[in-house]
């Protein structure tokens, strides 16, 4: 009998728990949910008949090796950072882990170790990164095979609110981890462009998006994601023009999104001072030159040099920051008091649905002929637990588990899913549960976007 051990039941994890559970009842398998909280567990797990919930404290390393020990499998949600424990305690027990999360310097000098011990460290198997590298792949691969030559490949994820529940000025609502939208953007962003090497410093970053439709979707806009070249390698793209990775928002996101940059209030590289003393409007005037006679808002347009009408504006009184309502804080950086702001008014009301969407822009010389193919998915979430980003990235982890486990992904060492023989399997079967690609393919008779 198998036993699968899941380390986490946060909010991405019902969908994943669900399927593994549903699977392995038909199989004959077990399924194991640990968690800090022992009630979320339980909770996630229920009263079904091949699961069972534990207490895990992933800092107690006896009881860690013992859960290790009697897996055959661990599918691993904690933080990123703790990872290569759980994957140190796998290559030493032989048994095969997967994640979602990316692959750092500590999870890849793992490789070699787990190779010899005959296991696989499956990671980046949930959305981005996951579907993103698969879907990617299968197109690129498939191009490649009809002797295309690819010339640009530019790809864009976004965690959004769906239509029916996009109803506030921002259009935007958070759906996954709010301290990693504040600060998102904040590290290296390169890419290549036309040929050239571009670079955007984070002051500056807001600024630099590129409009774009989905079909079906309507429009949206793509800002650039960290460090895009290091993808070269993982896609076999070392000699095209453009390689750039972005994440995808709404039209009027970014404009908005930079006053907040502009004025200081996503630093987090320092704590405020008397903050628990402060208004909204007093912290927003704090970052502002003085002059009793004119108002917080006539100053603050003058800095961002706003329009009278500009809707960037209107975004930003609509969160509050010109109330007179205290903080409520007694402690933080600028980057933290954003998000206790933003977390009061961007959260997801119960009946709210989110949505994930990903396009890819491949551009391919062919039997003398130029063509753009767009590949693009967008999955929408069923309520406030089965949502589009629990769908996405716990989909992909389940299956690739189920399939690591049954014999059908057979690679050791550390793994990501840019390889056929893994996400052929994973897509098609995302497929059925209606997470699939829609193409469409135009000629291009004129050079690409000056640099």
């Amino acid at each position: 009998m198998k036993r699968i051990v899941i380390l986490g039941a946060g909010k991405s994890s019902a969908v994943l728990i669900d399927f593994l559970l549903a699977e392995a009842q038909q199989r004959g398998w077990k399924v194991a949910v640990g968690d800090l909280d022992l009630a979320a567990a339980a909770a996630r797990v229920g009263s079904h008949p091949a699961g069972e919930s534990f207490a895990f404290d992933v800092h107690d390393a006896g009881d860690r090796r013992q859960r290790v020990q009697s897996a055959d499998l661990v599918v691993s949600l904690l933080p990123p950072a703790l990872h290569p424990l759980v994957a140190q305690d796998c290559i030493a027990s032989k048994v095969h882990f997967t994640s979602a999360s990316y692959v750092g310097d500590d999870m890849r000098q793992l490789s070699e170790a787990a190779e010899r011990a005959g296991v696989i460290l499956l990671n980046e198997l949930g959305v981005d990164p996951g579907i993103d590298h698969m879907s990617a792949m299968e197109k690129l691969d498939s191009l490649r095979e009809q002797g295309a030559t690819i010339t640009r490949f530019e790809t864009f994820t976004g965690g959004l609110v769906a239509p029916q529940s996009d109803d506030n000025p921002w259009r935007y609502k958070f759906t996954w981890n709010p301290r990693n939208v504040v600060l998102a953007g904040q590290g290296v962003v390169k890419f290549k462009h036309n040929g050239r090497y571009k670079y955007i410093p984070y002051h500056r970053l807001f600024q630099r998006y590129e409009p774009l439709t989905i079909p079906g979707y309507g429009k949206f806009e793509g800002y650039p994601n960290r460090d895009s070249l290091k993808y070269r390698g993982h896609y076999g793209l070392w000699d095209v023009d453009t390689i750039y990775r972005g994440t995808l928002r709404r039209p009027g996101f970014c404009k908005a999104w930079d006053c907040l940059v502009q004025l200081g209030l996503t630093d987090d590289s320092y704590e405020l001072e008397d903050l628990d003393q402060l208004t909204w409007r007093d912290y927003v005037n704090s970052y502002l030159w003085y002059d009793p006679d004119a108002s917080v808002e006539l100053k603050l347009r003058a800095y961002l040099k706003l329009e009278l009408n500009a809707p960037e504006f209107d975004k930003l009184e609509w969160l509050g920051l010109f109330d007179k309502t205290p903080v409520g804080l007694s402690r933080g950086t600028p980057a933290q008091v954003l998000q206790k702001k933003l977390e009061e008014k961007w959260g997801m009301a119960p009946d709210d649905q989110d949505m994930i969407a990903m396009l890819h822009k491949t551009e391919y010389e062919l039997d003398g002929r130029r063509e753009e193919v767009q590949s693009s998915m967008v999955c929408v979430g069923d309520d406030g637990v089965r949502t589009a980003m629990a769908k996405t990235v716990g989909l992909p982890l389940a299956i690739g588990a189920l399939r690591v486990l049954d014999g059908t992904i057979q690679r050791r060492g550390v793994v990501i899913p840019t390889v056929k023989d893994v996400y052929e399997p994973v897509l098609a079967e995302l497929k059925q549960h209606g997470i699939e690609f829609t193409d469409r393919t135009t000629p291009i008779d004129k050079p690409g976007r000056s640099a």
